[in-house]
């Protein structure tokens, strides 16, 4: 099994020196990965947080940083921080998640697997 992605930022995260830094490694997220940020006073004092620190954990490099820590991940750009959300979603969330849709032609809702969607074999 495979625990590691590789990722591209859409911006890139600019290091103190100005240097850019786009590719980077996420791993799967383990329990304690989402057990021990709930514990953080910061955390607990804004939920937003909870995100950044998970974020922390489970990123293993941004170009040649390997240190990722909650100050870098709060610096990235905002639409690099939703890019690593949404990426964390992907890899963490159980793959048989099912949403409500509904026929574009007759409104009928119904029920798909939404990981269908994301490779391209909903169809009809």
């Amino acid at each position: 099994m495979n625990t590691e992605v590789a990722f591209r930022l859409p911006r890139g995260y600019v290091d103190p020196s100005g240097a850019t830094h786009r590719e980077g490694i996420m791993r799967l997220a383990t329990a304690r990965d989402e057990i021990e940020p709930l514990r953080d006073a910061e955390a607990r004092r804004n939920a937003a947080y909870l995100s950044v620190l998970l974020l922390a954990r489970v990123i293993t490099r941004i170009g040649t940083i390997e240190e990722i820590t909650p100050e870098l991940v709060e610096g990235l750009f905002a639409v690099d921080f939703d890019h690593l959300q949404q990426l964390y979603e992907r890899l963490n969330v159980d793959s048989e998640a099912v949403g409500t849709v509904s026929c574009p032609h007759c409104s009928e809702k119904f029920e798909v697997d939404l990981s269908e969607i994301e490779d391209g074999g909903l169809g009809e």
